[in-house]
């Protein structure tokens, strides 16, 4: 059922068809292309016109306006507003120091000012030259589809010397769609409860091509921002709907789908469709040497490799989700991956480290490679279209819930708990990654709300969650394993150049380094099984040798973990409740 649909003129086109100005300065959401023949056009009208982003007005003026040839020093005075947190504006600086490495980038936080938020930058060049500039990053200060106070991003414009808000076709799209979305009639496919729909698919094109920086995985892409925008904003509104709270991951609305793709012009549709259940490119690679994600076949056929005995459950759509259970004399562990399934190294880590396991003999443990196929398919669908976004959408089960916070013991959720009864396990290894490039919602504060320490990459970390009376035991698994990862080749020095890079633009990365590994190491009362060790590799989404050096460090954590389990003294595990 289609719930909206409408096409939108180009808000540059509109600029050059109507302005009268003699002299224009526009901030909009369009590529740097786009911009650049829009003012070729104006001038050939006798416009003087300097066409600006509105997303990451700082990065873009370096890459397009501000001299860099002869540059050695910059003082960035970057501003803050009372309805932003402090670090909003400096995090819209990134990865700026890294894309020029010969100049010496310092940031310093101006006063808290409730006016048109500013860059004030003091740039010094090898000939002796000084200059001083400032760059104008315009805001709006909005109630958001949350129904909570935002200050982001917004079109702007300068006519004349005279400033005002623009409203681009970007900002209208998102708003009318998420409106529709909103004010529509929900009622529950079963008559009841949640989910609300199967699919609520959000077709949009946009004619904006992404613009890669040139370091590491970082572009700049309005595309992929829209997708995270109207995931997020979505998951808010059902949130509010439901009478939960916002972040509150039990929500079962159905699968959330915006497909955002590159077009010629402006265009959204909205509409509820069944589940898509159709199979996905059973593409192959030697596991030992993979360079992209496995396809499910792949998975399936990897894991029956291990031998043991086959356990099973059933997605919410309808696939199998699968499980190994190998039995032997060691204390036994559990191993499960693909719980958010756009973290796409760890199914082939978790195979690896298995067939590692069984060649030692003796081991004891329970593999899922692949906890929510459903996801999984997901995300090679979207993947066809923008192989580089991080595809959140693809995050959660078809229900919309993230798996771990689901209380109902039906489809997916049985394959833990049939794990935790073959193995009798006091350790659960469980397999994530994060993005590896950027993380935004510029349409809505900027930060993703509740993923704020998640919104830049920050190298391999552990998170070990302990229920009461295991800090001890704790302790020592977390000491042994960072000991044996500082061993993988090259994984330190990545930790090392992108925490740095994290701490210069945003600050702290508020975990605790343990042998030169962050670590978070805390209580937590969710989990049934006493200890449980996350991993989390900035994968979403890397390719090549990159992709292998996941794998590699995924692969290196689950041996080290379990390895270590089997050497803890009994009298750390002694009278603990299983």
């Amino acid at each position: 059922m289609i719930l909206f649909e409408k096409r939108y003129p180009a808000t540059l086109d509109l600029l050059v068809a109507e302005s009268t100005a003699r002299r224009l300065e526009t901030w909009t959401f369009d590529d740097r292309e786009t911009r650049r023949a829009v003012e070729d056009a104006l001038a050939s009208r006798g416009i003087r016109a300097r066409c600006r982003s509105a997303y990451k007005p700082l990065v873009c003026a370096f890459r397009e306006e501000i001299a860099t040839e002869g540059l050695t020093c910059v003082e960035v005075t970057y501003p803050r507003h009372p309805a932003a947190p402090s670090s909003r504006f400096l995090l819209e600086s990134y990865p700026l120091s890294a894309l020029y490495p010969g100049v010496g980038f310092q940031f310093t936080a101006d006063e808290v000012c409730d006016e048109l938020p500013v860059y004030r930058l003091w740039l010094r060049y090898a000939d002796g030259r000084d200059e001083h500039l400032e760059v104008l990053a315009p805001n709006r200060w909005h109630l958001d589809f949350a129904d909570e106070q935002a200050l982001s991003p917004c079109g702007w414009q300068i006519v004349d010397g005279a400033g005002g808000s623009l409203t681009t076709a970007y900002e209208q799209l998102f708003a009318e769609a998420m409106t529709a979305i909103r004010e529509a009639e929900w009622d529950t496919p079963n008559g009841g409860g949640e989910p609300y729909f199967e699919e609520l698919n959000i077709g949009a094109r946009l004619p904006i091509a992404d613009e890669p920086l040139g370091y590491a995985d970082e572009v700049l892409s309005l595309r992929e921002a829209l997708h995270e925008e109207f995931y997020f904003s979505l998951l808010e509104v059902f949130q509010r709907r439901s009478g939960r709270l916002l972040g509150d991951r039990h929500l079962q609305p159905g699968q959330i789908v915006p497909e955002i793709r590159l077009g010629n012009g402006y265009e959204v549709k909205v509409e509820t469709r069944a589940y898509d259940r159709g199979s996905m490119p059973s593409r192959r690679e030697p596991l030992d040497a993979v360079t992209r994600p496995l396809s499910s076949t792949q998975i399936a056929d990897e894991l029956m490799t291990l031998g043991g005995t086959p356990f099973y459950a059933t997605s919410v759509a309808g696939r199998r989700v699968e499980g190994r259970y190998v039995a032997g004399r060691d204390r036994g562990v559990i191993i499960s991956a693909g719980q958010h399934a756009n973290e796409t190294s760890s199914p082939a880590g978790t195979l690896l480290a298995a067939q590692a396991l069984v060649r030692r003999g003796g081991a004891h443990f329970t593999l899922c490679p692949l906890e929510n196929p459903d996801g999984y398919a997901l995300h090679r669908r979207l993947m066809a279209d923008n192989p580089r976004h991080m595809h959140h959408a693809a995050r959660y089960t078809a229900l919309g819930d993230d798996l771990e916070y689901r209380e109902a013991e039906r489809y997916e959720t049985a394959i833990r708990l049939e794990a935790e009864r073959l193995s009798g396990a006091r350790l659960h290894l469980n397999l994530h990654g994060y993005p590896a490039h950027e993380w935004t919602r510029p349409l809505s504060g900027y930060v993703p709300r509740g993923f704020e320490m998640w919104t830049l990459p920050k190298g391999f970390f552990l998170i070990l969650r302990h229920a009461a009376g295991w800090a001890d035991a704790s302790r020592w698994l977390i000491e042994a394993v960072t000991l044996a990862l500082d061993e993988v080749p090259g994984l330190r020095a990545f930790n090392d150049r992108q925490i740095a890079l994290f701490e210069t633009h945003a600050g702290d990365t508020g975990f605790e380094t343990v042998n030169g590994f962050p670590c978070l190491v805390t209580e937590d009362d969710r989990h049934r099984v006493p200890m449980t060790l996350i991993t989390e590799y900035p994968d979403e989404t890397v390719y090549g040798a990159d992709f292998q050096a996941a794998v590699a460090a995924q692969r290196a954590t689950v041996l080290a973990a379990y390895r270590a389990y089997q050497r803890m003294p009994e009298r750390l595990l002694a009278g603990m409740p299983h």
